[in-house]
């Protein structure tokens, strides 16, 4: 399956196995699951999410500080 993943502005497509979870597809771009929330749909969704068919999800970065 292939999963577009827009992430600062870009787009990177993963090609992966199904079924999959976010996280899954997160470690093949080496982007940190606690960096970032996953959006489908203007939706946020759990990193351990099944994915079994293609689909586009958006990443909005965590800010954090102190």
């Amino acid at each position: 399956m292939r999963v577009t993943v827009n992430h600062q502005n870009q787009d990177h497509v993963v090609d992966i196995q199904a079924p999959a979870t976010i996280l899954d597809v997160l470690k093949e771009l080496g982007i940190h699951a606690s960096t970032v929330l996953a959006v489908y749909e203007d939706t946020i969704v759990p990193h351990n999410s099944v994915i079994e068919g293609d689909l586009t999800l958006e990443l909005v970065i965590v800010s954090s500080g102190g």
